[in-house]
């Protein structure tokens, strides 16, 4: 059964893309309001995001499901709030903008462009192996790219479709690079986009490059979180690879050390690194800490009152 979806993807790729370059747009006219413009782009993204969402109820991933389902929702809100907000919460919808906007759009690049996601999945898939052979003397190697493509599985090097923008996959993923033993044995573990943490990489410089700071203070801050995100990345992936070798039996209800691994373990250390990220941003780039506190003023029972 293909997997139920209420848009098509390659439709809600346009709509998520356009809802993005609005919210580019507004950023750019803030002085000038431009809220109609936010607005449409809100939901243009908030309608992207849910639609995925019915891709993660076919894979059993409740997390993700709820994650996308509740981001329509707020999208809408947020798309309300533009014409009702304080002076305070104007600078940090701006912000939120400008985030979504530079972090969203590069992201759908890469996943929509095939060549750069083979390149991403394989960039970080190389320095993983490199240093679980490094530190555990057992070489590894990426072995054949595969392409889920809707004509059936076929491998990259094989696979006639655009290279260069392509919506037409099947399954989760759609590509994923194999890793492999120095003899050619398979080790039961595949490369996808969602291991190259880009997502959390491009979170961070679509927040900080929007920043009504001077550039020199932004450049700062990527050069220190980003490469420490890529880091801590290939740490996790060599830790799962290495689990998933060593204790080929372990057994907990049903899953194995790897899934429990990646998907529990490494989404709660995950979550904690970011925040822990998070905390230092915020003693570094005060004007990020105000603005997702005046973001967060309408969940909270007692709002702060407004500067004046």
């Amino acid at each position: 059964m293909g997997v139920v979806v209420l848009i098509e993807s390659s439709t809600a790729t346009i709509v998520g893309a356009t809802g993005m370059l609005a919210l580019a747009i507004s950023w750019f006219m803030r002085a000038k309001g431009a809220n109609r413009i936010a607005q449409f782009g809100w939901i243009a993204v908030g309608l992207f995001f849910f639609n995925m969402a019915w891709t993660y109820v076919e894979h059993d991933d409740i997390v993700l499901t709820i994650m996308c389902a509740i981001t329509l929702p707020l999208c809408v809100g947020v798309a309300l709030w533009e014409d009702n907000c304080t002076q305070r919460q104007r600078e940090a919808l701006d912000w939120a903008r400008g985030t979504v906007a530079f972090a969203g759009g590069p992201y759908l690049l890469i996943a929509y462009v095939p060549y750069l996601s083979v390149f991403a999945i394989w960039f970080v898939a190389t320095q993983s192996a490199w240093f679980l052979g490094f530190s555990g003397g057992q070489e590894i190697e990426v072995g054949t790219t595969w392409v889920n493509a809707e004509g059936g599985r076929v491998s990259w090097s094989e696979w006639d479709g655009n290279r260069w923008f392509s919506t037409d996959f099947t399954g989760e993923y759609a590509f994923q690079s194999e890793l492999i033993l120095a003899d050619g044995s398979l080790i039961g573990i595949n490369f996808v986009l969602a291991c190259t943490a880009l997502q959390s990489m491009v979170l961070f410089i679509g927040a900080i490059s929007v920043l009504n700071l001077h550039w020199k203070q932004r450049v700062r801050a990527l050069i220190l979180i980003i490469p420490l995100i890529h880091l801590l990345n290939v740490f996790r992936n060599a830790g799962l690879i290495w689990m998933h070798m060593t204790y080929t039996h372990w057994d907990l209800w049903g899953i194995s050390v790897f899934d429990f691994g990646h998907t529990y373990v490494a989404r709660v250390v995950s979550l904690f690194a970011m925040f822990l990220m998070a905390l230092i941003m915020f003693e570094i780039l005060p004007t990020m800490h105000r603005n997702i506190v005046a973001l967060s003023e309408p969940f909270m029972k007692t709002k702060s009152k407004p500067r004046r």
